[in-house]
């Protein structure tokens, strides 16, 4: 299959545009500027607010103008992240895509069909002359992966819509009707470094070959986390070595599972081979412990120069902290409907050592806002116990279910009628937008649905080709069976 004769054409080529566009989240000035040039260039109403947030209005087709006017919405930023081998600056370069069987992938790097497909679908339906709707908004929102910026940054008012249909959502079948609260938890550890005391050996301990994926999404899927494998392994050996560190490097996302990771640290010469000895034990223990969900768990340990190290004191506060945090799954919904679903949890997603502090940024999810406070509390009690300087964002708050929703019962009918079968309705423990809209919009009426994505946050993310027809086919029919106001 050449990229030519992917279908739906009129989406996957207004994805092969946006793909040419640098969108990093908070860097999305040339995508809100190419989404104004689209909107004028069809002589449609065409808006940008304070915040950034972009909106396309659609006249009704012929015949529809007495329905309701249904907003179409999603984000215009992506995840940036590439193997540590591929070249790229997501300010100026292009996401290369290629095909490989039913999957569209990128090369080395993120794919940004998170959410550049939903953008994708909007385009078409905003271009398109030839299909049935009755008043549409178009909304792009940026900023959603690094703190849902354009969410909460939008007034009242900038959207005017009665319906909402979120494109955000990874799994074709399935419609999103609530989502997950959440908060960032940000620890720094301050020091000045000093030289290591004479007779100690230098090691850098590198990791890759993790899943890694979004600390939403792929939580429950029992990853291994990075982090935390390094800051395990530290944990044994300070308990019997007197390590000294000098760096502590991992993750890159605040809302993915950390993959890969750097450590470099100094112990007595005379214990350097039994650091070795104490690794490779470690190591066969984790594959043991990941062998159904990570196959590719690659540890290296090699003697690197020396090089200035933590104080003492802030270095094994560190590595007791990293022991101590929490992090997967905390809880799971105690409502019998949804116990399949995590409820709350939190993910250590990176540290980041500089010349004189590390910074710690960790990731809290719940859908219940009582138990979101309280693993919030749990996190920065233990970074504080550590003598870090703590700092925790307002975060976001969660969207509840709406058990009438008008809207939910058309996608779900139309799906049905479409495909003969049935989908599944249910909540995510990822971050929608829809959180935030249902505090501004209280009576809009929501769901959230898109094809196939795997892998999203990562290198490895992926698009289902097949199921880009299957949702967009569904959409027009939506669209069609909106009601009259």
């Amino acid at each position: 299959m050449n990229k030519s004769d992917l279908k739906p054409s009129c989406v996957f080529e207004q994805f092969a545009r946006i793909n040419e566009i640098p969108r990093p989240s908070k860097h999305e000035e040339k995508m809100i500027e190419f989404l104004k040039e689209f909107g004028n260039g069809l002589n449609l109403e065409t808006i940008v607010d304070e915040t950034g947030n972009v909106i396309i209005r659609k006249p009704a087709s012929k015949g529809y103008e007495n329905r309701k006017t249904l907003i179409l919405q999603s984000h215009m930023d992506m995840v940036c992240d590439k193997l540590v081998d591929v070249d790229i600056d997501f300010t100026k370069d292009p996401i290369e895509t290629y095909i490989d069987g039913k999957w569209l992938k990128a090369k080395g790097t993120t794919l940004g069909a998170d959410d550049g497909i939903g953008c994708a679908m909007q385009m078409a339906v905003l271009a398109n002359e030839d299909i049935e709707h009755g008043p549409i908004e178009c909304v792009f929102t940026r900023d959603e992966e690094t703190g849902l910026t354009g969410a909460d940054g939008m007034q009242p008012g900038f959207m005017t819509g009665d319906l909402l249909i979120n494109l955000d959502s990874e799994d074709e079948g399935q419609f999103f009707i609530s989502c997950a609260g959440g908060m960032t938890t940000n620890a720094t550890f301050k020091f000045e470094k000093e030289a290591a005391p004479e007779g100690y050996f230098f090691m850098k301990l590198s990791l890759k070959g993790l899943h890694g994926g979004h600390s939403g999404d792929d939580i429950n899927k029992k990853f291994a986390n990075g982090i935390k494998l390094l800051s395990r392994f530290l944990y044994i050996i300070n308990e019997k070595y007197d390590v000294r560190l000098a760096s502590f490097n991992s993750g890159r996302m605040h809302n993915a599972i950390p993959r890969d990771g750097i450590v470099v640290f100094a112990v007595p010469s005379e214990a350097k081979e039994d650091v070795r000895v104490a690794l490779n034990i470690f190591a066969k223990d984790v594959e043991d412990e990941f062998h159904v969900t990570e196959n590719d768990i690659q540890f290296n340990l090699e003697s690197t120069d020396a090089e200035p190290v933590i104080t003492k004191a802030v270095s094994n506060n560190l590595i007791l902290a990293l022991q101590a945090i929490d992090n997967g799954p905390y809880s799971m919904c105690q409502d019998e409907a949804l116990e399949w679903m995590v409820e709350t949890s939190s993910n250590v997603a990176s540290v980041v050592t500089t010349d004189n502090e590390i910074r710690i940024v960790a990731s809290q999810r719940s859908n219940v806002m009582s138990n979101l406070t309280n693993m919030g509390n749990t996190v920065k009690a233990t970074f504080q116990l550590a003598g870090a300087e703590v700092e925790q964002g307002d975060g976001y708050p969660a969207w509840k279910m709406n058990p009438n929703s008008e809207l939910t019962k058309i996608v779900v009918d139309t799906y049905k009628r479409l495909f003969n079968k049935e989908p599944k309705v249910i909540g995510i423990h990822a971050g929608l937008e829809c959180g935030l809209f249902s505090e501004k919009y209280p009576n809009l009426d929501m769901v959230s649905m898109g094809p196939t994505l795997r892998g999203v946050h990562s290198p490895d993310e992926r698009l289902l080709i097949p199921t880009v027809q299957m949702v967009w086919d569904h959409l027009l029919e939506i669209m069609k069976n909106i009601p009259e106001k």
